[in-house]
This record gives C-alpha cells, structure tokens and sequence, in this order.
C-alpha cells in the first residue's frame, strides 16, 4: 500500500483548475467558486481566501477483491496527464443506514449488486480517478472522489456516472456534488 496522502480541494480565485460547471445532484450543494486548487501533502495550507476547503485522505484500496486490485493496476492510468485536462470534482456522503451495514454487506451491494468496480473498470484508462476518504476527518462528504479524463472522453465519463447513479449503492447516497473542471494552459 502507498503511503496515505492527505489532499486539499480548495475553491476560490486560484487554482489550476477552472470550475466549468457545478450540479447538486443530491442535498447542500457547495458555494460557486471560479477555481479550484488541488494540494497534496500537508506541508502547504489552503489559500487564505478561499471560498470553501474540502480535505480527503488516500487509504487502502477498500471492498475490491485481489483478482479486482490486479484488473485496476493493470489498466489504471495515473492523474496529470498532459491530455487529461478535464476533471471532475464528487463529494459524496452516503447515509447512516449505509454506515450501520457490515463491511461484507457494504461490498456485497458495491459489487454483486450494483457492479461498481466492474462498470469503472470498462472506463479505464481513459478515466483516471482516485479516491479520498473524508469521514474519519470529520469532514462534510465521506469520499472525495477525483477524476481526470481528456475532453474526448467526457462523454464516456458522462456514461459512466449515469450508470453508478442508476445503481443500488446510490440509494445510499444523500449528498452529491458534481463539480467540473478544466486545466487551462497558463498564460504567456
């Protein structure tokens, strides 16, 4: 396992990337903001001014078996890529009913019933993603989810989320920001 990475989404008027569009598909949504700022590690605060700060650790890899883990490494790409200039920002705090199931039961409707990780799968590796766990740090969402796609692909990511909301994990989500994103070239 990699060595858990503290990251700070944060929103306001500096960041590399642009906030093209944000959608509340489920409960509170989050101010609008014009940019978001992605930081990595804990030695770099957020800008002073920012307009909302959402923070999220990278963990073990959670309710994938070892034949799923060996199926991601094998066709996972990683974040930064210089064609990947779209991403794609999601919140999302799942409800206490979900909490108060067993770990088993939690990955019995992930995978045998809503075929999480196997709908991903078809997607990689033009949608890279990584996932970031909130709860434990008493944070508002549960996971931040980050994705990392080229412009030509945003209609597959499209696809992709249409599929998982459609799942049986969903009925289990109560709040759900969907914020886009664009990597613009800095100015000359």
């Amino acid at each position: 396992m990699a060595v858990p990475l503290l990251v700070t989404f944060a929103a306001g008027a500096t960041g590399a990337w642009r906030i093209a569009a944000m959608d509340c598909i489920g409960g509170d949504s989050l101010p609008m903001a014009g940019r978001l700022a992605v930081i990595e590690g804990r030695d770099t605060p957020p800008p002073a001014h920012s307009d909302w700060v959402l923070r999220g650790i990278t963990s073990n890899t959670r309710y994938t078996n070892r034949t799923e883990l060996n199926a991601l490494a094998a066709v996972q790409q990683g974040l930064s890529r210089a064609e990947a200039t779209r991403a794609a920002l999601i919140p999302i705090r799942k409800t206490e009913a979900w909490w108060n199931l067993a770990q088993d039961e939690r990955r019995a409707i992930i995978e045998e019933q809503s075929r999480h990780i196997a709908i991903g799968l078809e997607y990689l590796p033009a949608v890279a993603r990584r996932l970031h766990h909130s709860r434990e740090l008493a944070e508002p969402f549960d996971f931040l989810t980050w994705f990392e796609y080229a412009p030509e692909h945003e209609a597959d990511f499209d696809a992709l989320l249409r599929r998982l909301r459609q799942s049986e994990e969903w009925r289990y989500v109560d709040r759900e920001v969907d914020i886009r994103l664009i990597r613009e070239a800095p100015a000359a």
